[in-house]
């Protein structure tokens, strides 16, 4: 296991910013304090995890698991400040294999069509990890952090790791929020062809050719991003360059890719789940279709499902209110069990 390129030292608080721009100050003078975040580094689970905690210590938790090759900085400081001021701990994190975290760089990138055909024939690639390891991770973070129970919050394949936690760990999950997420279920259309192809197109190397990268990158960005929300590219490019500071391994995107492909089917583990679920699905969500957030919702008892109009495989600004107003929901929900 190895770190990756980057600057991810752990460095004294600094204000809470959101891309590169003062997060609103939402906070009186006395509780102002608790709204400045440092990076940490903990053990867990085996490896280094990165996280950053907004809010009070002793608050009812919040863990915000990440999506596909994305950072802890995707839960975007003002989304994470408006949770914590409702009264909650914020916790956001860096996967393994991204960011801050402990990348396994010395472990290959799975050949895709070999695994594909193993998958076929019924057989089980070795791959680094799957998602039972980063929900063990999620659940690891939590031990370390010696908070009993959370409220679990995933976003994307973060949202497929929820799933896994919150099945296999019962009494640690007192709610589940999926967010533009999936069950695994082999039958439900696939993404756009387009879209794919534009995932699997391997991006230039941003230390080479930063401009061609932020232009292939933003053009995904845009393809997967609602029709109902302005997309703001300013915003975006700012997001993908503290990303290349923070972390940049390509490799790490392909592993996580082969964990989300060992785990398969996920629906009878999700059928044992008994928090109460959230699931969030944009209706405009061309890379996991609409029709696989209903799959997970109807594949876990009591769960509701929660359409959002205009709403694509991104979490823009003019969502979070909406968004945070779901988890704590659901979170009163978890609360009164």
């Amino acid at each position: 296991m190895a770190l990756h390129k980057g600057s991810c030292v752990p460095g004294p608080a600094q204000p809470a910013r959101r891309n590169g721009a003062d997060a609103p100050d939402t906070t009186g003078p006395a509780d102002r304090r608790k709204w400045k975040t440092t990076m940490n580094m903990l053990k867990a689970n085996g490896i280094d995890l990165a996280y950053e905690s907004f809010g009070d210590d002793d608050a009812e938790a919040i863990l915000l698991i990440s999506g596909l090759g994305t950072q802890m900085i995707r839960w975007t400081i003002p989304f994470c400040l408006d949770l914590a001021a409702r009264g909650y701990r914020v916790i956001r994190f860096d996967n393994r294999d991204a960011g801050c975290s402990t990348h396994f760089a010395d472990r290959p990138i799975p050949d895709f069509g070999a695994l594909a055909a193993m998958l076929m024939a019924g057989q089980r690639p070795d791959v680094p990890y799957t998602l039972n390891d980063m929900a063990g991770d999620a659940i690891g973070l939590l031990d370390a952090l010696s908070i009993d129970r959370a409220h679990v919050v995933g976003r994307s394949m973060g949202g497929m790791i929820a799933q896994i936690a919150a099945s296999e760990h019962p009494g640690r999950v007192l709610s589940l929020t999926s967010i533009m997420s999936g069950s695994g279920n082999p039958s439900l259309p696939p993404a756009a062809p387009d879209v794919m192809a534009m995932m699997t197109t391997r991006a230039p190397d941003p230390f080479a050719d930063e401009a061609g990268f932020l232009a292939h990158s933003l053009a995904f960005a845009r393809r997967i991003a609602g029709s109902g929300y302005p997309f703001d590219e300013e915003v975006q490019r700012a997001l993908l360059l503290e990303e290349l500071r923070r972390a940049h391994d390509p490799g790490g995107f392909g592993r996580q890719i082969a964990a989300i492909a060992v785990t398969g089917d996920r629906r009878a583990r999700l059928a044992t789940i008994t928090a109460p679920t959230l699931v969030v699905h944009g209706a405009d969500d061309p890379l996991i279709l609409p029709a696989c957030g209903e799959d997970t919702a109807s594949s876990i008892p009591g769960a509701e499902f929660m359409l959002v109009s205009g709403m694509g495989h991104d979490l823009p600004p003019a969502l979070y209110r909406t968004m945070a107003d779901a988890v704590e929901r659901f979170a009163r929900r978890g609360r009164q069990r």
